[in-house]
Parts: structure tokens; C-alpha cells; sequence
């Protein structure tokens, strides 16, 4: 395939295509579609370069048991485009986790990948650790409208 003349809608497809069959063994096929000073961001991890998106994905495999990502939809327009995602893995001491997200795709005059950002609540992870999880509940409770008699 010649990444060199992709669109940005040409690039997001092959992107959900392989984010929806990563695994350790492809990571590297993301690479081509990502321009060399790309940014990732999520709530835990803002890097820079190829090698920082690789290290992130070779952080979750090693992490998590069977993470997979389920793409619902996705859009580009112009130069910037919208992955509605699923992640589920499991993960160690927690068991089973899943959270919905978006990812935000900025693409480069190539068609490239230069900004990958995701969206998702951190919060729903955080609250399933034991001390923080309680302490989480309770403020949550707390605050919302019908922890107030609302």
C-alpha cells in the first residue's frame, strides 16, 4: 500500500481497521500511517514520536489481558477526523474492564496521523481501586443531584 498518497479518510480507515486487530504483532503496521512527531494523549500518557505511541501500545499488552478496541463509527472531514471506540481488557486485580471513548485524529499535509487524542472517563477505573474507588463513590454521591435529597 502506498502510505505516501493516502487521504486523511483513506489513512483513518486503515487505522480502525488495524486498531480493531491490534495486537503486539501489528503494532508496527500503525507506524507508516503516523507522522514521525505524532502525539498521542489519554488520560494517563501525553508522548511524542512513533517510538512513544509504540511504547504506549507495548505498555498495554504487557499490562492487560486481551485488550481489544471495538470501533462503533468514524468520520473525517477536511483534516481531522472522530473514532467512536470500546475498549475492553482485563486487567490485573480488577478483572474485566470496559470504557467508552473517542479519539481525536489530526492528519498532517501527507494524509498522516499528527495528533491522536483520546476522550474516555478515567474516573469509572479509578472508582473499581479499593481505597480511592471508596473515597471516589462517596464524593460522587456527595455531589451529585441525588446524593442531595434532589
Amino acid at each position: 500500500m502506498d502510505y505516501a498518497s493516502m487521504t486523511p479518510a483513506q489513512t483513518c480507515a486503515r487505522y480502525v481497521a488495524l486498531f480493531e486487530q491490534l495486537s503486539p504483532d501489528t503494532i508496527a503496521q500503525l507506524e507508516p500511517l503516523l507522522s514521525e512527531s505524532v502525539r498521542f494523549q489519554d488520560p494517563f500518557n501525553d508522548v511524542r514520536g512513533v517510538a512513544g505511541v509504540r511504547q504506549v501500545l507495548e505498555d498495554m499488552f504487557s499490562r492487560a489481558t486481551q485488550p481489544r478496541f471495538s470501533v462503533q463509527h468514524w468520520s473525517v472531514d477536511d483534516n481531522s477526523g472522530y473514532i467512536l471506540w470500546t475498549f475492553s481488557a482485563g486487567l490485573p486485580g480488577l478483572g474485566l474492564w470496559q470504557v467508552e471513548g473517542v479519539s481525536r485524529l489530526v492528519f498532517d499535509t501527507d494524509g498522516r496521523i499528527a495528533s491522536h487524542v483520546d476522550y474516555w472517563d478515567a474516573g469509572a477505573l479509578y472508582e473499581r481501586l479499593p481505597l480511592l474507588g471508596r473515597l471516589l463513590r462517596l464524593i460522587k454521591k456527595r455531589i451529585s443531584a441525588s446524593g442531595r435529597g434532589a
